[in-house]
This record gives structure tokens, sequence and C-alpha cells, in this order.
């Protein structure tokens, strides 16, 4: 693996953003990821969750990190990954929040042949149709996240649903997968809207046209300030007294749940992790992240967390140049916070666990009840040729 190379300006440049020095460090890394805007919370707590996994290894002296604010922008964060490879000369670059960037970026580092370990971003066709050898995604893909909640919320007795989302990639593909699932299932749409992406305050139409058809249920994939605005509208508007809400686990993240109060109550969704999962490997990650951090950790923590750990991983097994990273990185298989993960050598996508869980008033706030568990949840290949 490449060195820090030493010039005076860029040590100095370096020095406040690296977690080793230019001596000491043998891996370079570029944390891609939103630091300003929306969706800043979420690279923070991504970049802790790294943080953490490297502290607990004891090898922070053999990274250097160089980070890069995509700003939510897919034109920014190709401009940034080039920079990273470019000009800083990483080995591999780690993060990706927005689907949008992911979809950006993909050719470029395909063509330059460096690994990419995507922490967020869950674009289903960075490991479909549009996949590469050279991206590794840990954290979850849009459908893998939402289809179980199809054949789930079918069991349940619901058979009529209306979908909501906003108008962008992650929001269609995140309830086009549950909407077609469910469908499968046996079940209804009844009606579908998206919203106008970061630009929609008042729900209140959207709400009312989802209540007059008359579902049994509502679906909606909405994050950050948009999953605050939501739920507590759908509350003030009286319609969580009628239809119970569900939706993909971004819409009460332990992140902001705080945030929608009571109204989050009894709001129902699936993720690949909560905070409450109750396992040996969990529980010292929620007391260790919480030691550093002195909040829970969210699903962006443990994507961040786990990040790291395949990255240390793959280092470990003897990497010794980009190439060998990437493959090695597609071979990391443990049982984590999450639970038992591993990288499916057809798509490059993690094998996880989905929990339905529902928010629930704690001792402590609002906190996660585990209601069900799909185990080892996998996308088919969709196109992906590796």
């Amino acid at each position: 693996m490449s060195k820090l190379k030493g010039l005076a300006a860029g040590a100095l440049a370096l020095a406040a953003l690296s977690t080793a020095s230019a001596a000491e460090a043998e891996t370079r890394v570029g944390l891609l990821l939103p630091y300003a805007g929306v969706y800043a919370a979420l690279g923070e707590e991504i970049d802790a969750g790294f943080q953490l996994a490297l502290e607990e290894a004891g090898m922070t002296e053999e990274f250097a990190i160089v980070r890069e604010d995509t700003e939510v922008k897919p034109p920014v964060g190709l401009a940034k990954a080039r920079k990273l490879v470019l000009e800083d000369e990483v080995d591999v670059i780690v993060g990706l929040v927005s689907s949008g960037v992911l979809g950006a970026v993909r050719d470029f580092v395909d063509g330059a042949q460096v690994p990419l370990i995507v922490a967020n971003a869950g674009n289903d066709d960075a490991t479909g149709s549009r996949c590469s050898k050279y991206i590794t995604r840990v954290s979850f893909s849009n459908g893998q996240v939402n289809r179980p909640m199809g054949q789930w919320m079918y069991d349940q007795g619901i058979r009529k649903v209306y979908t909501l989302a906003p108008d962008y990639a992650a929001g269609r593909q995140m309830v086009g997968a549950f909407a077609e699932a469910f469908r499968q299932a046996g079940g209804e749409i009844v009606g579908e809207d998206f919203t106008p992406f970061r630009k929609t305050q008042d729900f209140g139409p959207y709400l009312t046209k989802a209540k007059a058809a008359g579902p049994d249920a509502i679906f909606v994939f909405y994050a950050g300030g948009e999953a605050i605005s939501f739920v507590k509208q759908y509350d003030s508007f009286g319609i969580k007294a009628d239809i119970p809400l569900y939706g993909s686990g971004f819409l009460t993240s332990p992140l902001y749940v705080n945030a929608e109060g009571p109204a989050a109550e009894g709001v129902v969704t699936a993720l690949h992790y909560v905070p409450t999962i109750d396992t040996p490997e969990n529980r010292a990650f929620v007391e260790a992240f919480r030691a550093r951090t002195d909040r829970a950790p969210s699903e962006y923590a443990v994507q961040g967390y786990d990040a790291g750990r395949a990255l240390i991983e793959a280092v470990k097994s003897g990497a010794d140049s980009r190439e060998a990273l990437a493959s090695a990185l597609a071979k990391v298989t443990y049982t984590g916070p999450r639970g038992p993960v591993k990288i499916d050598p057809a798509t490059n996508n993690i094998v996880q666990n989905i929990y339905v869980y529902e928010t629930i008033k704690g001792d402590g706030g609002l906190t996660q009840k585990i209601v069900g568990t799909v185990e080892a949840v996998a996308d088919a290949p969709n196109g992906c040729k590796l």
C-alpha cells in the first residue's frame, strides 16, 4: 500500500485530518461523507463508528485519513473522489451517504480501480446492474431493507397500503421494493405519492390524499429532517389515530427519533440494525459507542464501524495493493453488532438480518422493541456480473 509522500505542504494540510502521522501510516483512507448540511449528522455518525473500529483494533497508527465533504451533491462528490485518488493518492475510499453521489462516482472508482467501501448509500444498481469488483457495500441496499416488510405486513393481516417517499432514486427504490414484495404476497397498493425531495415542508395534502384512499396502513421512506417533519405531521393531522404507519427504519432512526417525540410511538419499521439487539457483540458495541460519544449508536454508526472492521480484516489478510484490498474486502465475514454479516460474492453487497421493530416509550426516552427478524437477507444479482 502507498505511504504518505511527505511533501511539506501536504503534510501540514493533512495533519488535522489524519489519525496517523505520515511517517507511521501504512494505508491511506479517504473518508468521503457529508460533513455539512442536511445529512451532516449522518456523516459524523459514520465517522465516529469508523474511528471506534480502528481504536478497538489498536490500529489508528496504521491508517492516515483524509476527509472530504460531498455536500450531498453528485458533482461535488465526484470531484472530491477524484481529488482523493489523484492528488491524495488514497488506497481506499470509505463513505458515501447519498445514492445520487454513489451513482456519480461509480464509473470513476471502477475505472481508477480504487476500492470503495460504501458505508451508507443504498443505490440498488451499485451492487446490481452497475456493480463493480472495486465496490463493496457494508450498509444495505434500498431493496434489501424494505423488501422483507412486504411479506411481513401481509402476514399481519394488512391487505391495502398507500406509499409515500421523496422523489429521488433512493425514495423510489425503497418503496418500490416494498410494493413489489407486498403485491407478490397478495396485497394491494391503493395509491402512491412522491414528494419533492428536500423541498416539502407541508405533508398535509399528501396525508389527506392517503387517508382518502382508505388503506389499512401507510408505508413510507423518509430520513433525516424530512422524517422528523413527516412523523410529527402524521400525528398532528390526526391520521395516526385511524391508520397505522409503517416504513423503512430510517423513518424512526435512533439518531433523531427523540426529535420526533411521542408522534413516533407505535410506528413500526424495518432496518438492519437497532441498538436494542440483545447479543454480546451488540451490547459491547453500544457500551463502547456510548463511552465515546455519550449517546446510543444508530444504524449509521454501525455502518461506519463495520466499514472499519471490514477494512481492518482486509488489511490483516495481507492485502498490499488496491487490487488485493478490493479482493480481500469481498471475502470478509464475521459476527458484529448487527449479527452475522458477510459479503455476497455474486454482488459485493452485504448479507444481513433485517429487524422489524416498534418505537416505544422507554425509561430513558424512546426505544426500539424488536417484533420480528428476517435472517440472512441477500439481494438477487439483478444484472450484476463481477
